[in-house]
């Protein structure tokens, strides 16, 4: 049974979630609902900033780019860097609740993977940055003297943050973390169905000294809203924007007027191969996790799952068997899946299952919606679904659907394989299960995406490139080269 309302422990429970601007904590005449995914009820109400509020919060950024925050050594700014990190640990339970409260996802994910990473970003980053190299090159002049160039990284300026729902605080702090570490200011939206882990942010922020104005806080909606006001504003230096593809691409026409450096992480539609000399139960396992993580909210989850056909009806049988005997529930039940994010994104979800019975697709499992008969059928969950027997351009082949679901087809060839793995307009992920050294290699490499895993999945270090390709994504986050977005390097000629 679902545990009592009154058990859930929300720290931020009964209160209406403010803004962070220059330092103040500012409520705002206009909130809206945060709505519980797994029961439905209004956990609190969060303060919506308008124009002149993200205005405020983008010319207390600037000031703090010319206040005591600039005139900080990188050491300084990565030892503050790092009592955020330890102070998101001391303060675990609060953002494991926010974060369950908000996407009603597992315990077990929550405490293993969203906040102890969220905490993880800002070390790793701090440490990249002081580890960063020099440059220097000497060169000759006609008098014989010679010169010294060398490179400084000064910050881009004042970055815009925008984080989405699936994994709100992962995500936000992998941007927030490298941006602080550079020396910028920072202007953060948070997506509106997930707040909570943000304001925490803020209250981390706050308390173990970050100086005000560099780390602002702003709540809203997108377009018409406070993430169209942020920006299309002028003093806006960067954008760096995890979501969907179709947002990536407004967020680009406005800000094309003011040239702003834009990173952005979008979606996917990811192929995983299975060749038949895998190792059958490594395969099973790895692609029943990177199919219905997060309830397959997970850009990176295999939505196109393709077999070789020696093994593939056996395969088939033992996914979908696996499948039937997912437990769906709440946070603290056990689950192996929780809810979809919102009951709208849960309609969205189900058209598609609707469309796959409409192209003529077989549904394995699934399709629809769970009955509890408790107050978790207000929530927002769905069966996990597999499908079967689609062509290659029906929809549900080719749009991201971005829930617990694949489909699954077959395969005679190697080079057939990678074709219909690169068949698609998305280009983020791949995973290749294969006991052949030489075919993994092969087969990566020809992977038109950001990122190839060979027997494994969602294994990241946070040294390496990670983005996209196609309408995945433009640029790439992680280790240096969130360094380098983040910064603005400067060549300095000094004549001896």
């Amino acid at each position: 049974m679902l545990m009592p309302t009154a058990s859930y422990p929300y720290p931020l429970s009964g209160t209406q979630l403010p803004c962070l601007i220059d330092g103040e904590l500012i409520r705002s005449a206009r909130s809206f609902e945060n709505v519980s995914p797994v029961d439905g009820r209004v956990m609190c109400t969060v303060s919506e900033a308008d124009a002149a509020l993200v205005d405020r919060a983008v010319q207390a950024a600037r000031r703090a780019l010319r206040g005591p925050w600039g005139r900080l050594s990188t050491a300084e700014r990565c030892a503050l860097l790092r009592k955020v990190a330890e102070r998101i640990e001391e303060r675990s339970a609060d953002f494991v609740s926010a974060e369950i409260a908000d996407t009603g996802k597992t315990l077990q994910q929550a405490r293993s993977l969203d906040i102890p990473r969220g905490a993880a970003n800002f070390r790793a980053f701090a440490e990249l940055a002081m580890g960063r190299p020099a440059e220097c090159f000497e060169m000759g002049t006609p008098d014989g003297r010679g010169a010294l160039n060398y490179t400084v990284h000064k910050p881009v300026g004042v970055v815009a943050v925008i984080a989405p729902w699936n994994l709100p605080f992962l995500l936000l702090t992998w941007k927030v973390a490298p941006a602080l570490a550079c020396g910028n200011t920072v202007v953060a939206k948070p997506s509106e169905e997930t707040p909570s882990s943000a304001a925490l942010l803020a209250e981390v922020m706050q308390e173990v000294g970050v100086p005000p104005g560099v780390f602002n806080l702003v709540h809203g909606f997108g377009p018409d809203s406070t993430g169209e006001a942020l920006v299309r504003h002028a003093d806006v230096n960067a954008i760096a924007f995890t979501g969907e593809s179709a947002t990536g691409s407004a967020i680009m026409r406005s800000a094309a007027d003011s040239v702003k450096a834009l990173s952005f992480e979008l979606g996917g539609k990811n192929a995983a191969l299975v060749f038949a000399d895998a190792d059958f139960d490594a395969a099973l396992a790895g692609t029943m996790r990177s199919v219905f993580s997060n309830c397959g909210q997970v850009c990176l989850c295999s939505e196109r799952v393709y077999v070789e056909r020696p093994i593939f009806e056996r395969f088939l049988e033992a996914l979908t068997q696996r499948a039937r005997a997912l437990k769906i529930g709440g946070p603290y039940e056990g689950a192996d899946l929780g809810p979809l994010i919102s009951r709208r994104h849960r309609d969205k979800v189900l058209s598609y299952y609707a469309l796959a019975r409409a192209e003529h697709g077989e549904l394995l499992c699934g399709g629809g919606v769970p009955s509890f008969g408790d107050q978790r059928d207000r929530g927002a969950f769905i069966e996990p679904t597999i499908i079967r027997g689609l062509a290659e351009d029906a929809r549900c082949v080719k749009e991201e659907i971005f829930g617990p679901v694949c489909h699954v087809a077959p395969f005679d060839a190697e080079e057939e394989a990678v074709g219909l793995a690169n068949d698609s307009r998305y280009g983020l992920a791949a995973a290749v299960w294969t006991s052949s050294l030489q075919r993994a290699h092969r087969v990566a490499r020809q992977m038109e995406v950001g990122i190839t895993w060979v027997n494994d999945w969602f294994l990241r270090d946070l040294r390496t490139p990670f983005g996209g390709v196609k309408l995945s994504g433009i640029g790439r986050e992680g280790g240096m080269h969130s360094l380098a977005f983040f910064s603005e390097p400067m060549n300095i000629c000094v004549k001896l």
